[in-house]
């Protein structure tokens, strides 16, 4: 499991670095002898737009950007962006994620302060306006 949140390795956009520490991982996995394919999982913050009142929660996630910094003294950090968009505008940006397509899961973020209802529709929203665009199932 990688979250939206690791070591800042070469200043790349947080994707590409999540994409490279996930071959690594396989990498070593094979390296020490496991014959079967390990399991990885990604997350992402993904808000898909279809109303007034997620436009008015997230209308302006859409231009969100990787953010680097320092988190401890030594260790400067790249967290990942929001996802926040219309849904096909969404999928096209997904497609786009290099670590969301090598893993096999993506585990959602969801916005808990909003509670269970609201969450249950962007929940809703992505598995039916944004999975079938990805071929997610």
């Amino acid at each position: 499991m990688s979250s939206t949140l690791k070591a800042d390795e070469s200043g790349e956009p947080f994707h590409i670095q999540q994409r490279k520490q996930i071959e690594t991982f396989r990498d070593a996995w094979r390296e020490a002898g496991h014959v079967h394919e390990p399991r990885v999982s990604v997350s992402r913050s993904i808000m898909p737009i279809t109303t007034d009142l997620d436009r008015a929660y997230f209308g302006h996630e859409g231009r969100s950007q990787d953010q680097f910094g320092q988190i401890e003294p030594t260790m400067r950090a790249v967290f990942g962006r929001s996802f926040a968009a219309e849904p096909d505008r969404l999928v096209e940006e997904l497609l786009a994620d290099e670590a969301v397509a090598a893993a096999d899961t993506v585990l959602l973020t969801v916005p808990n302060q909003l509670g269970v209802d609201y969450n249950a529709h962007l929940l809703r929203s992505v598995l039916e306006d944004v999975a079938p665009g990805l071929g997610w199932r």
